[in-house]
């Protein structure tokens, strides 16, 4: 059962991300019903640590005994958590807490000093999109899934930005003592109890710029003309070529076939329509070329994750849907 809760900070550390695992494990919640966790914030380096906003500090009379006793050990991020160095004791707690059962979470970057320690080798894990690529150069032995918000390889719980942080502890509360406890914090927090989706819905996709010798008029066409059904033996004679030679060289050019890239643009130019314009969701299918909603809708939920009316609603508000 979770009872004993842990917050182990460093220099640098974010308030926010902090304030996510004290907002959920943190507030006595007695008077409604809901346990009561024994929790401490602690300190991996000196009693008095910075913040990366201006002027503010933390801090704690806990230092790093106090992780032997918990049964959450939670590593909220911090400023220059990608590439500085870290407590050897604090690494060699966290292992020693995993070793025993201990479960350990991260809150955004966070999760490269789980990675620090060794703790994510051959699990699968989750990180904010922005630095998926680091946390892959630093541990090629992780298994990252950049898409989603939270990934439970218990005993070891990523997440990815900042409030996916709120995701990943309601749905370790919800795993331990139940959707009900879980839906009246959230309920307190004002905020969902399980959100749909990953990050996916979140990533900024710009479109590819790569120099592409052979193709790139090609794909300035395709750009301009998302709303067509074409063929590869149509856009192969754009180019002068061959349908089996271009097909080749797009891929060669490109990383991917035709079909794959055109359906990646027209998410893209349908998020982009959903975010900043009224169109109707029929409207919008037609214009990115996937001609009905029901059609959109399968694209888009199957490239990230969620429906055009909720990614909508995330992006403009619940009247916008």
């Amino acid at each position: 059962m979770l009872k004993n809760v842990a917050a182990v900070l460093l220099d640098g550390v974010h308030p926010f991300e902090l304030g996510v695992v004290c907002e959920v494990f943190g507030i006595d919640r007695s008077d409604e019903g809901l346990p009561v966790y024994d929790f401490a914030v602690v300190s991996a380096e000196s009693e008095t640590l910075s913040t990366h906003v201006g002027g503010l500090t933390v801090s704690t009379p806990y230092g790093l005994d106090r992780l032997e006793e918990a049964d959450l050990i939670a590593v909220p991020a911090g400023s220059d958590y990608v590439s500085r160095e870290y407590p050897p004791a604090l690494l060699d707690a966290l292992v020693r807490a995993v070793e025993r059962g201990t479960r350990v979470l991260s809150v955004c970057s966070g999760v490269f000093v789980l990675g620090a320690a060794g703790l994510l080798d051959g699990r699968r894990c989750s990180v904010h999109w922005r630095q998926a690529e680091e946390l892959a150069v630093r541990n090629p032995r992780a298994i990252i899934e950049p898409d989603v918000l939270y990934v439970d390889e218990d005993p070891v719980i990523t997440s990815a930005g900042t409030a996916a942080g709120i995701d990943a502890c309601l749905h370790l509360v919800r795993k331990e003592q139940g959707p009900e406890v879980a839906n009246k914090i959230a309920r307190r927090m004002v905020v969902p109890p399980h959100r749909d989706g990953g990050q996916a819905q979140y990533i900024e996709r710009p479109l590819p710029k790569a120099p592409c010798d052979t193709v790139g008029e090609v794909l300035v066409w395709m750009e301009e003309h998302l709303d067509r059904e074409v063929t590869v033996e149509q856009l192969a004679a754009r180019a002068h070529l061959a349908p089996r030679t271009f097909a080749r060289r797009f891929q060669q050019e490109t990383g991917t076939t035709p079909y794959r890239w055109i359906l990646r643009q027209r998410v893209l130019l349908a998020q982009q329509l959903l975010e900043g314009t009224d169109e109707t969701v029929d409207a919008v299918a037609a214009r990115t070329g996937f001609g009905t909603a029901a059609a959109l809708r399968h694209q888009f939920v199957r490239a990230l994750g969620t429906t055009p009316n909720a990614y909508r609603r995330a992006f403009r508000g619940p009247e916008a849907a």
